[in-house]
């Protein structure tokens, strides 16, 4: 075997050796002689002492005559140079292996410089010692079999390097496994896949689970877990992915699970809250119910009112609901706020009393803070680092609070409330000793609200002498500068629902009383989309990156695709829709009536609220479920008809011929 490696080497030695050879033979210069040349063999003299490794350019230089030396070319000789420069048209026929070996030799692309630098320097010295000062003569006549000789040295010194080398550097990184690491870890997952081709050790550093765990996270998916929670987080993104593309076609085509929530009978719907897993209704009873939907049987869905709200008889009807991760909150007719812990439930881990109706209740999306309003009346409490929860802020308004909004993102430490008061919305910060006036423009009352983590939005109404002044708009501030930062809109309707918070990135969805759903760019200050929705108004929005959920007064619920302005499909219930809320692969609609004491269908009914239609409803929609499971069939196509009874038209089909003993009808 050796033998035979030895003779492939020297056969390839050889090769490259002819090739070099012929492509420089092929190119002469042919001096053109003038009457006084005499000494043919001084043209292109050099200098004896060349280095080594010189450049590739100097290698392949054409020799200059000499005008002034004795026996040289004169001013009035002419040379032609055929071969007397490297031109590009030689450069472009030389193999590409051969530019590859002298700029290896060279070390311009080599990634060991510093070992061929000594290497070049050891071999210039000992070239040195060799070789002593020869006579003009002499060079001349050398001078055509030393560049022969130097091309074979080429071959001869890549083929020296490679066997002296243990491993070839192309596609060897001689770098910390950290350092390397780092480097990929700007590489998206089809980089990845294409440099774990390359060899064995990039394999190693394409395949490493902190890359795909960054990445998973990146993404959105599983932010909270840790790097030891999976074994192989690059099967995780993957499973991920190929989940977030079924949901996504289950939302298009309505595929999945609808489940309605009911708590008691009887009872009529006074306002939801959800987030996340949690939804958080209250009833007119003066119940509270949580229903935690990735664990149905949770102790913690049933929730008890404080003692006062317990012994008053009748007990208040509930106000408001807000439910976070963390906690729920629940204010009554009677000025009471009860809070609760979602994790255990029962008892209320904080009350206390306003002196009046609450008007607004906000409780922060991502940090225990909350915010009431009673009148003019602001109040803001919030838990400390013991769970303790204390008011940190109150204040009192010119006017009446209408609606009040806690900015997402500020921390439990730091929580900025925004909050409108008719024609004026106000910052409220427990750092500030007053409020700070953000919008006030007399004649112009504010209609609905919300805030981002950096910015808060408004509709503000036209009205008296200011209605020709191009109809409702709305205003975008910057809670930075506390300056405009845009205005949107030119509506002849009022603006009835904001979704700033949720909405994608520089984007804005509203709803408006002309009917229809409309999305700004925050950036151009344009309308990206106008949707004809709902023909009693728009009462509730919601907007990702390709879909819009919108809720109208007639009760319908739609879904809309943005980029098409296609309705994708709807559904309906009998009150108006006043909450809508959906994450990546659930969705909770809630149709709430107006009138909360309705009368029953006979006048003398001592039930007032019996009948179903009277109560409101609540829906959960869940897309990530499998539509092919038995679960998800409707109870009419589950059925064996094999009952003798019919509910939730699982009717039986039984006919008299099937009662009898194998006789049928004849026809």
């Amino acid at each position: 075997m050796r033998n035979m490696a030895e003779d492939e080497l020297a056969a390839f030695r050889e090769r490259w050796k002819k090739e070099l050879t012929s492509k420089k033979g092929e190119q002469r210069l042919v001096c053109a002689p003038s009457p006084s040349w005499d000494v043919p063999g001084q043209s292109g003299q050099r200098d004896l002492k060349n280095r080594y490794f010189e450049d590739l350019k100097n290698l392949n230089k054409a020799c200059t005559p000499s005008k002034q030396e004795e026996g040289g070319c004169t001013e009035d000789e002419v040379c032609v140079g055929e071969g007397g420069g490297k031109s590009a048209a030689e450069s472009e026929d030389q193999p590409e292996y051969v530019s590859i070996a002298r700029s290896l030799l060279d070390g311009r692309t080599s990634p060991l410089l510093g070992r061929i630098q000594e290497e070049r320097t050891r071999r210039k010295r000992q070239y040195d010692n060799r070789t002593g000062v020869c006579s003009a003569s002499l060079q001349q006549q050398q001078q055509p079999q030393r560049k022969a000789k130097k091309d074979e040295e080429l071959v001869d010194q890549l083929i020296q390097d490679l066997n002296e080398v243990n491993d070839i550097p192309f596609f060897d990184i001689e770098l910390p496994y950290e350092l390397a690491l780092k480097i990929f870890q700007y590489l998206n997952c089809t980089e990845l896949g294409r440099c774990a081709q390359v060899s064995r050790a990039w394999r190693v550093l394409a395949e490493d689970g902190v890359l795909w765990f960054r990445m998973c996270t990146r993404e959105g998916y599983h932010q909270d877990a840790s790097v030891s929670d999976s074994p192989c987080w690059k099967s995780t993104l993957r499973d991920c992915r190929n989940l977030a593309k079924t949901v996504c076609s289950n939302w298009k085509n309505r595929v999945g699970s609808i489940s309605q929530l009911q708590f008691e009978l009887g009872k009529v719907l006074c306002d939801v809250s959800s987030c996340d897993n949690f939804v958080l209704a209250g009833y007119t009873s003066g119940d509270v119910r949580l229903w935690d939907t990735l664990h149905w049987d949770s102790a913690a869905s049933y929730l008890k009112p404080n003692s006062l709200s317990a012994n008053t008889d009748p007990r208040p009807h509930v106000s408001h609901v807000q439910v976070n991760s963390t906690v729920a909150a629940a204010a009554y007719e009677d000025g009471c706020v009860d809070l609760w812990s979602t994790e255990t439930g029962g008892e209320p881990i904080y009350h206390y009393q306003s002196p009046g109706r609450i008007q607004a209740l906000a409780l922060s999306p991502d940090s225990p803070v909350l915010g009431s309003a009673a009148g003019p009346d602001v109040r803001l409490n919030r838990a400390d680092d013991h769970g303790y929860w204390r008011t940190v802020c109150q204040a009192q308004l010119p006017n009446t609070v209408e609606s009040l909004v806690l900015v997402p993102g500020r921390g439990q430490q730091c929580p900025l409330v925004a909050l409108a008061a008719a024609e004026t919305v106000h910052l409220l910060d427990p750092r500030d000793d007053e409020p700070r006036t953000l919008h006030s423009v007399y004649g112009h009352p504010v209609t609905c609200l919300d805030a981002s983590d950096s910015h808060v939005a408004l509709g503000v109404k036209s009205t008296g002498w200011a209605m020709h002044d191009g109809g409702n708009k709305i205003h975008v501030y910057s809670l930075e500068t506390g300056k405009p930062a845009v205005c949107v809109g030119n509506s002849p309707g009022d603006f009835t629902c904001i979704n700033l918070r949720d909405s994608p990135p520089h984007l804005l969805v509203c709803g408006n009383k002309d009917r229809r759903v409309r999305v700004f760019d925050l950036r151009a200050g344009s309308s990206v989309a106008s949707l004809y929705a709902h023909h009693l108004g728009v009462t509730s929005v919601q907007a990702d990156d390709w879909k819009i959920v919108s809720g109208g007064g007639e009760g319908l619920v739609c879904v809309w695709e943005m980029r098409m302005g296609a309705k994708l499909w709807e559904m309906h219930n009998r009150h108006p829709v006043r909450h809508v809320r959906f994450n990546t692969s659930t969705l909770v609609t809630a149709n709430i009536p107006d009138d909360k004491s309705p009368r029953g269908a006979c006048i003398t009914d001592d039930d007032l609220t019996a009948h179903r239609r009277h109560r409101g409803v609540i829906c959960h929609y869940d897309f990530s479920e499998d539509a092919l499971s038995q679960d998800h069939i409707l109870p009419i196509c589950r059925s064996d008809y094999t009952e003798s009874y019919g509910y939730n038209y699982n009717i039986s089909l039984a006919v008299p011929y099937d009662r009898l003993s194998g006789s049928h009808p004849s026809h």
